[in-house]
């Protein structure tokens, strides 16, 4: 007789997972919790038919000492098994995180910190690990869903779940999470998540589309993502969660009466200073006299509260004065967008470049034009791909007056060099019309609000100024809300301070015709359809002023790329004649780009690309490649060179190609009779020579005699 104790009969309950199966579109969405990773507080298997990712939480149950933010990390990891690959590093494992996978971090992260409550400064770490993956379907949307889930049967304090769906449109319809086959094909690549009543965030590239059809797609998206949310919320009552006790700390009355008396009244005049610099300096001031004076009479305070306290102050000066509609802190109205500036050109040596100043943002942004062999291939799970496309963006301490560590970009570089770059791909020309890699770099000199879109306005002007035969001008802006019960306002152009006190962080980026990019962030529950209408109304009106005054400086790309670019032009030749091209063992091509100082680059459909420093070396190429790659004319007279000697004749070179070599036997070298062909030629001797004949497997035979008369 077999006996199982308690804690076995404990262990096996657990190994039997709770799931939850449901249909989300065209896949099927499993939920599994209970099975895998039980030490950590809370972990969802999550799938999207073959597409799987493993997401755990871990909170800690005590606070820092002296921790005054909250330490929310959210890591998003790839493996290469879960496409049955090995990784090509030296090592053979993952290394640092690629771009990809710091974008869909944040792509987590965005719509659930939010949803946290104030005040809440336990430790949270989210670890999102893609263990299968069906090249099909992208694992972003399945990442997100698993955190969600993850967050909602953990019992730590969140406002959730959250749903998050992709949207495409496609012949005018609106396709529920399409594959990756479809977003290519696709006008539109949305991705959405939010809460059963509010939309929380939104990512979005785009060719073209209305205000009007980006609205009804973050509808579209919204409405269908509930059954996400129905699904997350039964399978935590399957699961019975236990609620953490945590309450939020408590204010003392006194402490922050005496705060708001010593400060309030100095903080509003400092917020009545347009200048950042000024401002941010006058109010350290008043924050260090406050500290000083409230620490004499409270020695026990932590200085972080009373931190947290003057915030609240300058957050409720600034969004008041909005509410009232009074001018903004730099003096501005509500739809008023601040003082543009465009130069361009403004870098001596670079191929394009264009200086953009939006009030106190400034990017520098250059262009650079190299050829196919400086395209970056990305080596992503769901396959390999070549970029010939680059967007960096880089963000130094200076462009705020602060030091700081200069190293690695950020994952906010990353994030705003991706949004930037979604902005312009629409209107990018594609490689057979412009056959050119193409890296963009944005330097924020300046900042305050709006960088990424300012990178966005700088980069297509830079574009145009490099003769890039881009399809419109693109501009960008942001956009705010600050919204206390039923009133609210929505703010054009908004300020860094803005951004940090307001509602919504809301980017547009478009052409005159349509939005190109769009990303919306919203702190706060209640965002409706309505001020998204409104918000994108104002944001329209915006992007046309800011193109208007770029309009001013350059309407069009110029006509010609820089002296300084390399010259490109892409030829097609039969097929077949490429191994004449390449030669035994790439001799001929190493000595045609050697004579002509060239890149020359072949595709195996004949098509050649040529890059030189100059026309002229490019032109030479060409010549050079067509006199190679041309078909031999019987009767036609050629200029050869001897190669090689022999009893019965000699062997010459016909278009400086040795695979094109024929023979000129002894009675076709001179009108005379010859005995000794070493008597007339030499080896390196160049003569003209006429075809005489071509026969079935490619032999030559030639004639000098025949081609002197």
């Amino acid at each position: 007789m077999i006996t199982i104790n308690a804690q076995e009969v404990k262990d096996i309950i657990l190994i039997n997972p709770i799931i939850r199966k449901f249909q989300y579109g065209q896949h099927i969405v499993t939920l599994e919790t209970g099975r895998i990773a039980k030490q950590a507080t809370a972990a969802v298997l999550a799938s999207m038919d073959d597409t799987t990712v493993l997401v755990t939480i871990v909170g800690s149950q005590k606070i820092k000492p002296g921790q005054n933010f909250f330490p929310l990390s959210v890591n998003y990891q790839e493996r290469s098994y879960a496409a049955g690959r090995i990784p090509g590093s030296f090592f053979r494992r993952e290394g640092r995180p690629s771009e990809t996978e710091i974008l869909v971090s944040r792509l987590i992260d965005r719509p659930v910190r939010p949803l946290f409550p104030e005040g809440f400064m336990n430790e949270v770490q989210i670890i999102a690990t893609v263990v299968s993956v069906n090249p099909k379907i992208h694992p972003d949307i399945v990442a997100i869903i698993g955190s969600s889930a993850a967050l909602s049967i953990s019992g730590i304090p969140f406002r959730g779940p959250i749903g998050a769906a992709r949207v495409g449109y496609i012949e005018n319809k609106y396709i529920l999470n399409p594959s990756t086959e479809e977003v290519k094909r696709s006008n539109l690549d949305l991705v959405i998540a939010g809460t059963q009543n509010a939309v929380l965030m939104v990512e979005a590239e785009a060719k073209f589309l209305s205000e009007e059809q980006m609205l009804e797609a973050i509808i579209y998206g919204h409405e269908h993502q509930q059954v996400v949310i129905k699904n997350i919320n039964s399978l935590v009552e399957d699961v019975g969660k236990v609620e953490w006790e945590w309450t939020p700390e408590v204010e003392i009355p006194e402490i922050s009466a005496q705060i708001t008396n010593l400060s309030e009244s100095r903080l509003i005049d400092a917020y009545q200073i347009s200048d950042k610099q000024i401002r941010s300096s006058q109010v350290n001031v008043i924050k260090a006299d406050v500290i000083s004076t409230i620490k004499e009479k409270f020695i026990d305070l932590d200085e972080n509260r009373i931190h947290q306290i003057m915030y609240m102050i300058e957050k409720n000066i600034v969004r008041n004065r909005i509410l009232r509609e009074e001018l903004r802190i730099d003096g501005r109205s509500k739809d008023m967008v601040r003082s543009v500036q465009v130069h361009t050109p403004v870098l001596q040596r670079t191929h394009g470049s264009a200086l953009f100043t939006r009030g106190e943002t400034q990017a520098l942004v250059s262009v650079t034009l190299g050829t196919d062999r400086d395209a970056q291939n990305v080596d992503e799970l769901t396959g390999d791909r070549t970029e010939n496309f680059i967007f960096h963006y880089n963000f130094p301490p200076y462009s705020v007056g602060e030091i700081g560590i200069v190293g690695f970009p950020k994952r906010r570089e990353i994030g705003h060099g991706r949004l930037a770059k979604r902005g312009l791909l629409a209107v990018m020309p594609s490689l057979d019309s412009f056959p050119y890699t193409i890296r963009i770099v944005s330097e924020i000199t300046e900042s305050n609000g709006s960088s990424s879109m300012a990178s966005i306005c700088g980069a297509s002007l830079a574009l145009m100024d490099a003769g890039v035969p881009i399809k419109a001008g693109v501009a960008g802006i942001a956009m705010g809300l600050v919204k206390e019960g039923e009133k609210y306002i929505v703010l054009s152009d908004i300020l860094g301070d803005e951004d940090q006190m307001g509602d919504m962080d809301f980017k547009v980026a478009g052409t005159r015709t349509g939005i190109t990019a769009l990303q919306m962030d919203i702190k706060i529950e209640g965002i409706n359809k309505q001020i998204m209408a409104i918000a994108l109304k104002q944001a329209l009106e915006g992007r046309l002023h800011i193109l208007n005054i770029m309009e001013q400086v350059i309407l069009l790309p110029r006509k010609d790329i820089s002296i300084y670019a390399p010259r490109m032009q892409i030829i097609k030749i039969n097929p077949e004649k490429i191994k004449d091209l390449i030669g035994k063992g790439g001799t001929v091509i190493r000595s045609l780009t050697d004579e002509t100082e060239t890149i020359i680059e072949i595709e195996d459909d004949g098509t050649v690309k040529i890059a030189a420093p100059d026309r002229n070396h490019v032109q030479l190429a060409i010549m050079r490649i067509q006199e190679i790659t041309a078909d031999i004319e019987v009767g036609k007279i050629y200029h050869g060179k001897v190669t090689r000697i022999v009893d019965f004749g000699a062997f010459i070179t016909i278009l400086g190609l040795s695979s094109r070599e024929g023979l000129v036997h002894i009675s076709q070298i001179s009108a005379r009779r010859i005995d000794k062909v070493s008597d007339h030629l030499k080896i390196g001797q160049k003569v003209n020579v006429k075809v005489l004949e071509v026969d079935r497997i490619g032999r030559i035979r030639l004639s000098i005699k025949q081609a002197l008369y």
